[in-house]
């Protein structure tokens, strides 16, 4: 059974790095300028240890931070395997963040920003930060206006533990809609860049099952799938 998912899974990495490869050609970019992300909420600890063992994939995203907790210790502190925290985090749980982060995709608060700084301190590290944006102005969605990105980077200087790496979004579920986001988006950067506002502003996440390919199209370095990899996920219990 366990090499039958290895197979399964293997088969859907190669079948999703293909397409990104085929966006972008038709994009004129590189395969490498892409980030494969798996996106592992909601999934075992043996659905990630065989796509881990059948690709040589070593970073995978949770959604929230009792879960990225669990798994990693699941795998225990030798395991190779990094993690990426995509999804909001409450000021409560930022020290649990900095401890088992990596990077964290979601920054959108000040307070948060304080208090991931403080931690980080404490442990002598740094954490790589992705500023997540509300592109589609949805209010079911968190992220920070477009127009407020560039002043909240100011801020975030002088929390020195935080490496801003970029920008996040969760386009809208339509295709049409989901395009103007990735617009929005492609648009934010370059002007990030341009200002000189303090940030890398090099990676630009976004993009996921259903969209990624668009994505790409509008300068996607880091791509979130889990459903094209995994399958639908198990949301009981």
């Amino acid at each position: 059974m366990e090499m039958a998912t290895e197979m399964l899974i293997a088969e859907r990495v190669a079948d999703v790095r293909a397409r990104i490869a085929t966006a972008c050609l038709k994009a004129g970019r590189m395969p490498s300028q892409v980030r494969l992300l798996p996106v592992s909420k909601t999934q075992p600890v043996t659905a990630i240890r065989a796509l881990w063992q059948a690709t040589g994939i070593t970073r995978f995203a949770e959604n929230k931070v009792q879960e990225l907790v669990a798994k990693e210790t699941a795998f225990g502190s030798d395991s190779p395997l990094t993690w990426a925290l995509i999804g909001h985090l409450q000021t409560n749980k930022t020290r649990a963040a900095a401890v088992v982060s990596s990077e964290f995709q979601a920054l959108d608060s000040l307070r948060v920003a304080a208090a991931l700084d403080r931690r980080l301190q404490e442990l002598g590290r740094t954490l790589e930060v992705l500023v997540e944006v509300n592109s589609s102005g949805e209010e079911s969605k968190w992220g920070l206006p477009a127009s407020a990105v560039a002043a909240f980077a100011e801020e975030v200087t002088t929390y020195p533990r935080l490496v801003v790496r970029g920008l996040m979004t969760v386009a809208a579920a339509e295709t049409a809609r989901a395009a103007q986001s990735f617009y929005l988006m492609a648009e934010l950067q370059e002007s990030l860049l341009r200002s000189g506002v303090p940030g890398q502003w090099s990676e630009l996440s976004m993009g996921m099952s259903a969209d990624f390919e668009t994505a790409i199209s509008y300068g996607a370095t880091c791509v979130r799938i889990g459903a094209a990899i995994f399958g639908e996920r198990n949301y009981s219990g």
